[in-house]
């Protein structure tokens, strides 16, 4: 029986695509131009772990004098694996580079995932890993972690059967910042599935499994620019793989899947590196006012963490209008309407300046 509402076109839509909700990005400054109390020039975004600092002033000039942007990138990426290689200490055959680290995780789901098979994540955790899932028709088994956000090994290893193709876990953790202890990552590793590790904000810990990507057949490693190297606007992200899935993931991405622009700013980034550490060291402190800063206000309850923002848990009041009430003064903060964060803001570090502001607005509004 035909449905009266729906079109020829849309009766060609895939079934479990019709309700597909998306991935929530952050709020741009721009879409709220007089909508807020400040000029849209003056929100202060601390939503999406985008680096205050921005990028390498190296990247910029290289960028501006670029002669060839009339051609096409390296479809092989030889120039921009080399690159990393040198950087990560990890040879060039274990390299594949996306645009950023979701593209990544969409070529491994993509890869590994055929309709009905399984892929086991710790909530909460970094939205894309169920995006991806479901695109792929995958079936998602979330195990939620405790209440200190901690990883249950135990839970994860009951949960694989026959169809689990894949783990994934982000160290540090987003939206919690927590880390993943070593002895829970080789546990997992010893299963033999597939572990695919998002390490996104390596640099805001130093923690990294990368000495292991040549031991471990089932180990995948995503690091990303967007963070330490302020390059989220040009979005290039790189994984450590096996180099036959390396192999497979060169295969099957979209050609000319990182831009020369990309190229460029990663090349004058990794001549940079003292400069833009200097930048994640300055984060990395201010991290430690803000935690201490937001103990300080009675109904919040911040948890520490390792990378570059902080959650906390609202213990009186409501975090969707906490978020508003943050907004309409132009400050922006994250927010996450799942469950277990029903009353949860993540808030990005910024310059110490942007915090000034957001702790004096916290205590004005409540």
């Amino acid at each position: 029986m035909t449905n009266p509402d729906s079109s020829p076109e849309q009766d060609k839509i895939r079934p479990d695509l019709t309700a597909f909700v998306g991935y929530s990005a952050h709020t741009s400054p721009e879409t709220l131009d007089g909508k807020v109390e400040v000029p849209a020039e003056y929100i202060i975004k601390l939503d999406a772990n985008e680096n205050p600092y921005g990028c390498s002033p190296r990247v910029n000039q290289a960028l501006a004098q670029y002669p060839n942007l009339h051609i096409y990138p390296d479809n092989g990426q030889t120039r921009l694996r080399e690159l990393l290689a040198g950087y990560t200490g990890v040879h060039a055959r274990h390299i594949v580079t996306g645009g950023g680290s979701n593209q990544l995780i969409d070529l491994v789901l993509r890869l590994f995932i055929s309709p009905g098979d399984e892929v086991i994540s710790c909530e909460p955790t970094f939205g894309i890993y169920s995006f991806s899932t479901k695109l792929c028709a995958g079936s998602l088994v979330e195990i939620p972690q405790d209440e200190n956000f901690t990883v249950n090994t135990r839970d994860i290893k009951a949960a694989i059967t026959k169809r689990t193709k894949v783990i994934c876990l982000a160290n540090p953790n987003n939206p919690t910042g927590t880390i993943v202890p070593r002895p829970t990552l080789l546990e997992l590793l010893d299963t033999g599935v597939p572990l695919l590790l998002d390490e996104a904000y390596y640099e805001f810990c130093g923690e990294t499994l990368t000495p292991l990507v040549g031991t471990y057949k089932n180990l995948m490693l995503l690091r990303t620019f967007s963070k330490w190297a302020g390059l989220a606007g040009l979005r290039i992200g790189y994984g450590l793989f096996p180099p036959k899935i390396a192999d497979y993931l060169m295969k099957i991405k979209m050609p000319y899947n990182v831009n020369v622009a990309a190229l460029v700013a990663v090349q004058e980034s990794l001549k940079d590196i003292d400069y833009l550490m200097s930048h994640v060291r300055a984060i990395i402190t201010e991290r430690t006012r803000v935690f201490e800063e937001l103990k300080q206000i009675p109904w919040l309850k911040p948890f520490p963490s390792q990378a570059n923002f902080i959650l906390c848990q609202i213990l009186k009041g409501d975090a969707t209008e906490l978020r508003l009430k943050l907004q309409k003064k132009g400050i922006l903060v994250r927010y996450f309407d799942y469950p277990r964060l029903r009353n949860f803001i993540r808030v990005s570090i910024g310059k110490p300046e942007h915090t000034d502001v957001f702790i004096k607005t916290l205590r004005e509004i409540t």
